[in-house]
């Protein structure tokens, strides 16, 4: 996958992982960001892959929305940037 611009990928990026976690294709589902509220879908929002795990941001506002860690076999997820995820 290309990044878009500054090593940035977009959410199709996540989709396998979105789906490990939970259980169904998330890439068209509708996000709501918690801190400009701007709506997107997941496919959208802007996602960095650093070594340490993987961060999903706003493309309005930058906000942090999903971080995604992986630790002994878990998969550790934070949504706490988001207002809604349908």
């Amino acid at each position: 996958m290309e990044p878009l611009e500054n090593g940035v990928l977009d959410g199709n990026a996540i989709g396998g992982l979105m789906l490990e976690v939970f259980g169904t294709e998330m890439t068209a589902a509708v996000s709501t960001c918690g801190g400009c509220g701007a709506i997107s879908q997941v496919a959208e929002l802007a996602v960095y892959l650093p070594g340490l795990g993987t961060v999903v941001r706003c493309r309005h506002c930058d906000r942090v929305l999903m971080v995604f860690v992986r630790a002994r076999g878990v998969t550790c997820v934070d949504l706490w940037g988001l207002a809604s995820l349908a």
